[in-house]
């Protein structure tokens, strides 16, 4: 089988706007194929199929107290004065399939879950009774069985109740044939428990997306090592990471990768096996160590001849955007399942604000989870921006009061300041025509998590 090797294009030649290479990298990323999947596994993935309710929910008429199940006419005129007094012909607790006919002046212990006996129309809570037997208040039902059905010794019930109280009727939750869930959910714990209740063991859904993060730089060290001279801690891949599984994503942290061009190209191989998105940080500028162009367009090169060769092909192109922080950026599909690559800049404000902007989308896209892009309102800046470059589109860091409509810058627009940034909670846009934002003046605003 003949390799085909992945080709590096630079798309320099002209400068692209945030638009044109969001529309670029969502043209190019498709819906993972549905899979189905046990309840558990499915948690975070985002339904294909609309489920319909084949048992109601609940099942049964069931109680919702602790009492006694009985007929309304038995205990419409009770009072604490004059209790009525029924005979207690035995117990019903949850689970129990043979169930005792409540008849005229008789009631049956019930607990709470508890199928509603034949004959019965409402539940008297024990707290509205003496607790049996003719004694005392009780709060312990089970105290005053006197036989293993329950069956022996009267109650005494001081209070009326109504048809159907304390009752939950079948089909109340959730009727046969309607509508459990609809496809697009995204599966939480409350929806699982639904799929659960209604006896759904496995459904049908897209896979959560497996994004590889990895990060280049050889004055990168693991937090928690000592910094030598001209070294600095990787956050690129802790930052990734945790943005990649907030978007839904399965996350895996590759770390930090030497600028070496080998290394690189052998580490990204390797991660493809178990990636559907590959992310990069760094070496996508035009420095003399920016190594993930080079190492790039050698990515295939192992894999010349022979019957093991295998396809590792595929097209990344990097391009100039019309933006800061995060001008350089680098996009393809490489490996034999062409596999989507984004290249962000290794600033750690630039990777992050390019991954809110480009890769969040495609986990979102490869997910079919909706929306797809961030939440995005007009808000009045309050404080001025003096400055913003001509024809480029900047995003400020910023705090977001939703009761005011305002919005408030967080540091400055340096692409280093990660302080900064972990105290914003959006992204302040100015346009590519505005070289500045007065005091007061309405401004788009990205919200963040």
């Amino acid at each position: 089988m003949s390799t085909r090797r992945s080709r590096v294009s630079d798309g320099a030649d002209r400068l692209w706007s945030v638009s044109e290479h969001l529309e670029s990298i969502l043209s190019q990323v498709k819906p993972l194929e549905a899979i189905e999947l046990q309840l558990l596994d499915a948690q975070g993935c985002v339904l294909v199929e609309d489920v319909t309710v084949q048992a109601a929910l609940p099942p049964f008429d069931n109680s919702s107290m602790d009492g006694y199940a009985v007929r309304v006419a038995d205990v419409e005129a009770a009072t604490a004065e004059h209790p009525a007094v029924l005979e207690v012909i035995g117990d019903v607790a949850a689970g129990s399939g043979d169930l005792p006919e409540v008849g005229p002046g008789q009631a049956a212990r019930i607990m709470t879950g508890a199928p509603i006996p034949p004959g019965a129309e409402t539940i008297v809570p024990v707290e509205w009774t003496d607790g049996g037997t003719g004694g005392g208040p009780a709060t312990e039902m089970a105290a005053h069985s006197t036989d293993p059905a329950g069956a022996g010794g009267e109650v005494r019930v001081h209070r009326p109740a109504r048809a159907g109280q304390f009752v939950r009727a079948r089909g109340d939750d959730v009727a046969v044939g309607e509508l459990a869930l609809a496809a697009g959910t995204v599966l939480g714990a409350p929806q699982i428990a639904l799929l659960a209740a209604i006896g759904r063991d496995t459904v049908r859904v897209r896979p959560r997306p497996r994004v590889v993060v990895l990060s280049t730089g050889s004055e990168l060290v693991a937090p928690g090592q000592p910094l030598g001279p001209g070294q600095i801690h990787d956050s690129n891949s802790y930052a990734l990471t945790a943005a990649a599984r907030a978007a839904g994503a399965i996350a895996y942290r590759v770390g930090g990768v030497a600028d070496e061009v080998e290394t690189l190209r052998a580490t990204i191989e390797d991660q493809l096996i178990r990636a559907d998105v590959v992310v990069t940080s760094g070496g996508v500028s035009v420095g003399a160590y920016d190594v993930v162009k080079e190492a790039l367009s050698s990515i295939g090169d192992s894999f010349e001849e022979g019957e093991d060769a295998q396809d590792v092909g595929g097209h990344v192109e990097f391009r100039k955007l019309a933006m800061q922080p995060g001008k350089p950026q680098g996009f393809g599909r490489i490996g034999p399942d062409r596999t989507p690559l984004l290249a962000l800049p290794g600033n750690p404000v630039s990777a992050y604000v390019s991954f809110e902007l480009f890769v969040r989308p495609a986990i979102r896209t490869l997910m079919g989870a909706q929306p797809v892009h961030r939440e995005v309102v007009r808000a009045v800046c309050d404080e001025a921006i003096d400055r913003s470059p001509e024809g480029r589109r900047q995003f400020l860091r910023g705090r977001y009061d939703r009761r005011t409509g305002k919005v408030t810058p967080v540091g400055g627009a340096g692409s280093h300041l990660v302080a900064a940034l972990a105290h914003a909670d959006c992204l302040i846009v100015v346009p590519e025509a505005d070289t500045s934002v007065a005091r007061g003046a309405e401004v788009d605003v990205v919200l963040l998590d």
